[in-house]
């Protein structure tokens, strides 16, 4: 039973990412870029990856598993705002992101610390 839902995910899985590479929703930024057809794709396949990320967050049989989880959606945002600087050609968002990625880092220390038992002053 398990592997027919490991296979059913797999094939939903590749069938959204076909679908968003070869036939892309419509994107709601800046259109006269020469690149928004990739920034497009680019965009909707890390929100893809984000919804999966938040689902093991959810569903995670260990709490390693969730963390792990917590910090592969961390970098995922990181990304997620490099491509929104590309795409609105501001550059705050690079700001957010790199405040993004030392909170992740520094809660993923934090909350391995506390699953191996020690303190913080350790």
């Amino acid at each position: 039973m398990k592997n027919i839902r490991w296979l059913i995910g797999a094939v939903i899985i590749v069938a959204i990412v076909a679908f968003i590479v070869f036939r892309p929703l419509p994107f709601l930024f800046y259109h006269k870029l020469p690149y928004v057809g990739f920034v497009g794709r680019a965009l909707y396949i890390i929100l893809l990856a984000c919804v999966m990320c938040l689902y093991r967050i959810w569903k995670g049989p260990t709490s390693a598993d969730r963390i792990v989880a917590v910090d592969i959606l961390g970098i995922m945002i990181v990304g997620l705002c490099a491509i929104l600087t590309i795409s609105t050609g501001r550059s705050w968002y690079i700001d957010i992101g790199i405040a993004w990625a030392l909170q992740s880092f520094i809660s993923t220390l934090a909350l391995s610390k506390y699953l191996e038992g020690k303190g913080f002053e350790e």
